[in-house]
């Protein structure tokens, strides 16, 4: 009898240690601290002055299936991983792509897969399908995101050693800033995410048209956890199979169209860091 009551104490204090160091991990207690750039619809954006969009719902599904409440923190996208690192939010929940280079500082759990598309005006006559048809031309990209790399990437290796001219890349700090530069006509076209430029031509009216007939560079979104926090990478993993198994999940990607990564996928656009 004693033997089995100092087992149950030990395992009592075992438990205690986890549960304390898991509390210890966040930021503040009961809650998620997020970094988001809320300029990037239908991920996140502002409505009514309150964060809103795809991942902010999605993270507070998390939250709740956690016992927390999610508290958003916005600032500006290539501000996002410093601020992790600099430990000024738990996590980024910011449509991040996840990318051999971003795995290098910082951990990433995948949640959603998706790709770039090929945005200009409804009215030109400039109608690019591929990545190639950009070669000599001006683009407009936000400025720390993954599709401005594979962009400057694919104009150094593809345009210049084609003897092409290269593209004309103007980098902005927000999306938003990008598509305005499209509708002023300092951009010939934007490079964006498919389901922000789905976002912007139905807010814009027909004014802007998706010219891209396929995906351009196919890529898992992440949500971002420091390497030195295991436990808020386990807790946000487990949080994120528990909240994926109920109807609010399924109602979720429902309402915003969007389509969960297959295990297949994770497994074949899941980079290594390099």
């Amino acid at each position: 009898m004693t033997k089995k009551i100092k087992v149950i104490q030990l395992t009592a204090v075992a438990l205690g240690m986890v549960a304390a160091g898991a509390h210890a991990a966040f930021l503040q207690p009961g809650k998620i601290v997020a970094g988001s750039d809320v300029t990037f619809a239908p991920y996140e954006y502002m409505k009514n002055d309150k964060p809103a969009g795809f991942d902010i719902e999605m993270l507070s599904g998390i939250a709740h299936s956690m016992g927390r409440q999610l508290v958003t923190e916005d600032t500006r996208f290539e501000n996002l991983i410093p601020g992790l690192r600099g430990k000024k939010f738990d996590v980024t929940n910011s449509a991040m792509y996840i990318t051999a280079a971003r795995l290098k500082v910082v951990d990433m759990i995948p949640y959603l897969k998706t790709g770039q598309s090929i945005v200009v005006l409804a009215s030109s006559s400039f109608k690019p399908k591929t990545a190639e048809d950009l070669c000599g031309h001006r683009a407009s990209v936000q400025a720390g995101t993954s599709f401005l790399q594979n962009l400057q990437h694919f104009s150094d290796d593809y345009c210049v050693k084609h003897n092409l001219k290269p593209i004309a890349i103007s980098q902005f700090s927000t999306d938003p800033q990008a598509t305005q530069a499209l509708l002023s006509h300092a951009a010939d076209a934007q490079i964006t995410d498919v389901a922000v430029a789905l976002s912007a031509v139905d807010k814009l009216k027909g004014r802007v048209v998706i010219s891209s007939d396929k995906l351009l560079y196919p890529q898992l979104l992440g949500i971002g956890v420091r390497k030195d926090d295991p436990e808020v990478k386990q807790a946000i993993t487990e949080g994120l199979h528990k909240f994926s198994q109920t109807p609010q999940y399924q109602a979720l990607l429902a309402k915003y169209k969007f389509t969960a990564p297959t295990a297949n996928d994770i497994k074949s656009l899941m980079p290594t860091a390099q």
